[in-house]
C-alpha cells in the first residue's frame, strides 16, 4: 500500500485529494496546524476523518516537517498548505512568504535528509 503525506489537507483541495487517493488503496496521513479551534469539519464531511492519519506540525521548522516524515514513511508528497485569506496576506505579509516561500524550502530540505527517493507529484524528480 502507498503512503501519501499532504500538508494543507484540512483545506479543500488536501480534503478532496486525501478522498482521492484514499479511494485509490493509499494510507494517507495529513499535516495539520495547531489551532486553538481545530478546523476537521471538511474531513469529516468528506466521511474520510477517521480514515486519514493526523499529524501536527509547523511547516516553517523543518525538524518538525523532518518528524512527519518520520511518522508517515510516505511515497509521495504533497505539499498544498498555503496563506488561503487575501486579507491576511496582506496583514501579516511576512508570515505569508514564511508559509509560501519558506515552508516550500524546508519541506524539500526535509524530503532530502530524510529520504531523497520521496516523490513529488508533479515536479521533475531529476533535473
Amino acid at each position: 500500500m502507498k503512503r501519501a503525506l499532504i500538508t494543507g489537507i484540512t483545506g479543500q483541495d488536501g480534503a478532496y485529494l486525501a478522498k482521492f487517493l484514499i479511494e485509490k488503496g493509499y494510507e494517507v496521513y495529513g499535516i495539520y496546524r495547531r489551532l486553538s479551534t481545530p478546523n476537521f469539519w471538511r474531513l469529516q464531511y468528506l466521511g474520510i476523518f477517521d480514515k486519514i492519519n493526523l499529524i501536527s506540525a509547523d511547516l516553517i521548522d523543518e525538524f518538525s516537517l523532518l518528524e512527519a516524515l518520520k511518522i508517515s514513511d510516505p511515497d509521495e508528497v504533497y505539499h498544498l498548505a498555503a496563506q488561503s485569506f487575501v486579507g491576511a496576506s496582506f496583514e501579516q505579509a511576512v508570515g505569508t512568504a514564511q508559509v509560501t516561500g519558506v515552508a516550500v524550502t524546508s519541506m524539500l530540505e526535509a524530503i532530502r535528509h530524510y529520504n531523497p527517493e520521496i516523490r513529488i507529484p508533479g515536479v521533475m524528480q531529476e533535473l
